[in-house]
């Protein structure tokens, strides 16, 4: 091994030649899987406004049996989870490994919590039959007094369950990341000079939170 490969820091690898251009190309990678996940929600939200456009009257009941308490309460788990995991790229960057380690079980805590009320909300919806195509059978939704449209709330409920199931993906595979940060804190790698894959870590969580912010207010309260 030549000297100069000695002179690297061991989270460098050799193919970049400085810390700072590591961190510039790594950021901008993770930049650009940030905008690809912006496009591929993109379509499904466009699924949204094509399906509400065609049954607006549809979407309106069928919204009606969407329980925005428990909505409300995610909404709550994802922007306190932000906070923590914008505490943890915090503690990552000034070497406090203690509060980071913290601040990552914290915010694995609000997601798994996140996936337990969705999965409450499944669970009923299941259970009565409210589910997608043609295995929906729930007999409490009705046609708004008065609509003339064709009443199908099993479209309503195909984009329910694929928007906030797509979302749900994403928050497992954050808690899977998150545990990979955690166990990796712990053998202190991540200090003042190596903190890249906390902070990206980071911008990944922030975008989860962002996107439910957005499903939240579509789903469950757009009257």
């Amino acid at each position: 091994m030549s000297s100069s490969d000695h002179s690297h820091p061991w989270y460098q690898p050799h193919h970049f030649h400085t810390v700072a251009q590591q961190k510039a190309a790594v950021k901008l990678g993770m930049w650009a899987f940030l905008v690809q996940e912006v496009l591929f929600f993109g379509g499904l939200f466009m699924a949204y406004i094509s399906m509400r456009y065609l049954y607006p009257e549809t979407f309106l009941a069928s919204a009606e049996h969407l329980s925005v308490p428990l909505g409300a309460v995610n909404t709550i788990f994802l922007l306190t989870s932000s906070l923590t995991m914008a505490l943890a790229v915090r503690a990552a960057q000034t070497s406090d490994t203690p509060m980071m380690l913290k601040q990552l079980i914290a915010t694995i805590a609000f997601a798994m919590g996140f996936l337990v009320i969705k999965f409450i909300e499944y669970s009923g919806k299941i259970a009565h039959g409210t589910v997608p195509g043609k295995f929906f059978s729930d007999g409490s939704l009705h046609q708004l007094e008065g609509s003339t449209e064709p009443f199908h709330p099993e479209i309503f409920f195909a984009i329910y369950f694929l928007m906030t199931g797509t979302h749900g993906l994403h928050v497992l595979i954050g808690i899977g990341v998150l545990l990979w940060l955690y166990f990796r804190g712990r053998r202190g790698d991540f200090h003042s000079d190596n903190y890249a894959a906390v902070e990206n870590v980071g911008l990944y969580w922030h975008l989860v939170d962002l996107i439910w912010i957005f499903l939240f207010p579509l789903l469950y309260l757009l009257r």
